[in-house]
Formats: structure tokens, C-alpha cells, sequence
């Protein structure tokens, strides 16, 4: 399984969608504005399909817009959350690629910190 994306949440992710710069993708194919939508599994594996946008701004140069908005509140995601998002080769080759998001919250248990499901 390969990292492709990993970061913690911000207000920003949670209320206007998810942002990944363009170099955590490699180079996107794809001109500003181009729209697809992308299939990810959780690891319930529940299948989600986030429409992604492709944008531009000043601070990150070109970024994926990731629409996620049902699998926040579903998921209760807050800010410090940290997501992750894996690729992983299917068995079958001709099925191409699973993408995967994990989502992990730091809880204090017994004194501890601990990174849990969510």
C-alpha cells in the first residue's frame, strides 16, 4: 500500500472540502477547473465517490478540491483529525488501483494518548 496524502484536518477541509496539493499527486493531468469524481473505500470497506476539482491559488499553487461533505458528517470528522489516503494495487491488475481513506482521532485513554478509528 503506497501514502499518496496525509495530513491533519483544519476547519477549512471540514467545511469547504478537502485540499491536496498538487505535489502530493504528482503532476495532475488535468487543466484548472476539470472536474471527476474519485472512489474511495474506508476501512469498513464502504465504498465513497468525492467529486474533486482541480484549483489553483496563490499560497498552494495547484491543488485537488476533494468534496467530501457526506463522509464528514457521517464520519463526525473534526479539526486535528488526521486523515490518510493510500493506494493500493488490486489483485486483479486489470481492475487497476483501491484507494483507500483512513481517518484517526488522538483520544486520552488511561493517561495516554492513543490515534483510534473513526
Amino acid at each position: 500500500m503506497a501514502l499518496v496524502f496525509s495530513k491533519f484536518l483544519t476547519a477549512d477541509d471540514i467545511e469547504n472540502g478537502l485540499s491536496i496539493p498538487g505535489c502530493s499527486l504528482g503532476p495532475l493531468p488535468f487543466q484548472e477547473g476539470q472536474s471527476m469524481n474519485m472512489h474511495v473505500h474506508d476501512g469498513n470497506g464502504h465504498e465513497w465517490i468525492f467529486s474533486c476539482t482541480i484549483k489553483r491559488n496563490e499560497s498552494m499553487g495547484h491543488f485537488l478540491s476533494v468534496g467530501w461533505n457526506k463522509f464528514v458528517r457521517e464520519r463526525d470528522l473534526r479539526v486535528d483529525d488526521k486523515v490518510t489516503i493510500h493506494e493500493e494495487a488490486m489483485k486483479n491488475q486489470a481492475m487497476g488501483t483501491w484507494i483507500k481513506v483512513e481517518v484517526k482521532r488522538k483520544i486520552r485513554l488511561f493517561g495516554e494518548d492513543v490515534w483510534a478509528d473513526v
